[in-house]
């Protein structure tokens, strides 16, 4: 039940873009088609989840035994830019179309706030483990949890803004203005889903 109400936490009631604000500028930049959306949300899923169980052994067995806990934030940029070129050079080589739809949205995911974010709670422990004992296995599956968000939210603005795109908007509303707008009532819709938090994490009680 515990990994079921991270589950829920992590997508819908702490979503990391729609309630922590992290990650905005791709949520923003690549959410105009959703093929593109979901090409970001995958990227990003295998770059947090992999990143995750990396910076957490390096902050367990290198920065904490050494006395390093200072170096973390290079450190874990270091990690994850590193994924990220692995990401790219797997997408040049299956979907350049795609590749090139992401643009420089891709290699931003190295200095995604979101990912480093999630990595430095899990790597100190402080995520909402819904009373389990911080671990790495915990870890990861908030980390994967928090990336479905991530691109369940993305995926979804997308195809929000794909519609709207049909429309007719005010001229004073068009680009960036609707989108704010519609991301904020996406956020309110989410805020939604904590009675149903609150309703499981009673009867798991």
């Amino acid at each position: 039940m515990a990994y079921i109400l991270i589950f829920i936490t992590a997508i819908f009631v702490n979503n990391i873009v729609l309630s922590q604000f992290l990650g905005i500028c791709p949520f923003l930049g690549v959410s105009k088609k959703v093929e593109t959306a979901m090409g970001m949300g995958a990227a990003v899923a295998f770059v947090l989840t992999f990143a995750t169980v990396v910076t957490y052994l390096i902050q367990k067995f290198v920065l904490e035994p050494f006395a390093l806990q200072y170096m973390q934030t290079i450190a874990f940029i270091l990690v994850i830019a590193a994924l990220v070129q692995m990401v790219e050079i797997v997408l040049k080589k299956v979907s350049p179309a795609l590749y090139q739809a992401l643009g420089v949205f891709l290699p931003l995911i190295t200095t995604n706030c979101c990912i480093l974010g999630v990595a430095i709670l899990v790597a100190q422990g402080t995520y909402d483990a819904a009373g389990l004992e911080p671990t790495l296995l915990s870890g990861v599956w908030f980390a994967l949890c928090t990336s479905l968000g991530f691109a369940l939210a993305l995926i979804v603005f997308a195809g929000i803004r794909e519609h709207l795109s049909t429309m007719a908007i005010p001229k004073g509303m068009q680009g960036m203005a609707i989108a704010l707008v519609i991301a904020g009532l996406l956020a309110m819709a989410f805020m939604g889903f904590s009675g149903v938090n609150n309703g499981l994490a009673a009867i798991w009680k």
